[in-house]
């Protein structure tokens, strides 16, 4: 893939223009406003961001082309998505985006594919996993999944394995302004974040605006792992009483931490 080449979908990389912090501020305040001409000169600024991400796709029989259009609607959708309230800085937000756009065509345009059925189990747990989560407010295991989608720990495992591409932690993925963003700073460490005592509070003062019953339902649920039966038997109520208190409660909890 000759990434290195100058013009790529018709753009002459050699001579993208380099905005400023202070420049992107600005634009992005117009389009904020709807400034069509600011987003344009926005998206032509931020080409080069794209165009670094691709050049870490090298090994790809891709064609350096199609990779720049798809970085380029990776691009445009954290343009769309980005909040200037958050802060961080427009590139640390827009890596993983177009990184995500490029992995979903490669893995989708893949010469060496990946079965139908191997995809379709994937994306399955995925979403099951995401609408538990949402559910739940945990981390379902692998064994919950499969009893949720009815397909076997193991099918789930080789799925998921099989549309993973590795990719080294401390790989960098851009350099703006001498600081460079490597892999490792795309995610999160789970077991080991500062924050996580805050998060642990939040969740306990959202516990403690339940009243009594549905907060011993979340304990026992959600602290000791046990099923909506063996609650219902230890408070002495109906599974599907257990189940309508549960949700309440996971609700008032949200409205809590959400607001």
């Amino acid at each position: 893939m000759a990434v290195n080449k100058v013009e790529i979908c018709g753009v002459n990389t050699a001579k993208l223009p380099l905005l400023s912090n202070e420049e992107k501020d600005e634009l992005f305040s117009r389009i904020v406003k709807g400034d069509s001409e600011a987003r344009r000169i926005f998206i032509e600024g931020n080409l080069r961001l794209v165009l670094s991400i691709i050049k870490r796709f090298s090994s790809s029989n891709e064609n350096v082309d199609d990779l720049f259009q798809i970085g380029c609607i990776g691009l445009i959708k954290a343009i769309d998505n980005f909040n200037v309230d958050l802060d961080v800085k427009f590139s640390t937000y827009a890596v993983p985006m177009i990184i995500g756009e490029i992995r979903r065509y490669l893995r989708d345009n893949n010469s060496i594919r990946v079965s139908r059925s191997l995809r379709d189990t994937a994306y399955k747990a995925i979403y099951a996993k995401e609408h538990m989560m949402k559910e739940q407010l945990r981390e379902p295991t692998i064994h919950e999944i499969a009893e949720e989608i009815g397909i076997s720990k193991e099918d789930i495992v080789m799925a998921l394995d099989a549309i993973q591409s590795p990719v080294s932690l401390y790989e960098p993925v851009y350099t703006e302004g001498g600081d460079t963003l490597y892999v490792m700073d795309q995610i999160s460490d789970k077991k080991n974040k500062e924050e996580s005592w805050v998060e642990d509070l939040s969740l306990s003062e959202a516990v403690k605006r339940l009243n009594d019953r549905e907060a011993n339902i979340i304990r026992l649920r959600y602290f000791e792992g046990k099923t909506q039966m063996e609650v219902a038997k230890e408070v002495g109520i109906s599974q599907a009483q257990v189940s309508r208190l549960e949700k309440n409660a996971l609700k008032s909890m949200r409205q809590y931490l959400e607001g």
